[in-house]
């Protein structure tokens, strides 16, 4: 049996976000982090954090997702990708931004291969910051996007 839920957090998420009815499709993109914060979402969804009974929940392909989870600083390489990714999911998208690098590109400012953060890229509604952000943080942004 699992513990009673914490209590919700107030004002994370966006006004967009009430459209959502409750419920959260993800998908998640790394555009060039070191996966410490693919670690941390891989914990975040598992049995201990549950993000999923909070109606959140990862999905295979950007057309079935409401939001991106964005890790990692953009590279060159990822850029493009990127915006074709958030370009594929349906109106109205959202973009979690996950982690310092994908806030102000980390300890990865400056090098030749970023072309930036994630909102020099495309527009983000909620950030995560903590290198990595913990589990607790991840699952407590995706609660203020669900409402749970």
């Amino acid at each position: 049996m699992a513990e009673p839920a914490p209590p919700r957090p107030a004002g994370i998420g966006p006004e967009r976000a009430g459209g959502l009815n409750g419920s959260l499709q993800l998908r998640h993109v790394d555009a060039g982090s070191c996966n410490g914060c693919e670690i941390e979402i891989a914990s975040a969804f598992g049995p201990v954090y549950d993000a999923e009974r909070y109606g959140a929940r990862l999905v295979a392909s950007p057309r079935h997702a409401d939001a991106l989870l964005v890790t990692g600083p953009v590279t060159r390489n990822m850029e493009v990708a990127l915006r074709r990714t958030h370009e594929a999911v349906p109106e109205p998208r959202l973009v979690v931004a996950c982690g310092d690098c994908a806030l102000n590109c980390g300890v990865f400012a400056g090098g030749y291969g970023v072309a930036g953060a994630v909102s020099d890229v495309v527009p983000v509604d909620v950030q995560v910051p903590g290198c990595p952000p913990p589990p607790e943080a991840i699952v407590a942004a995706l609660r203020g996007l669900t409402g749970r």
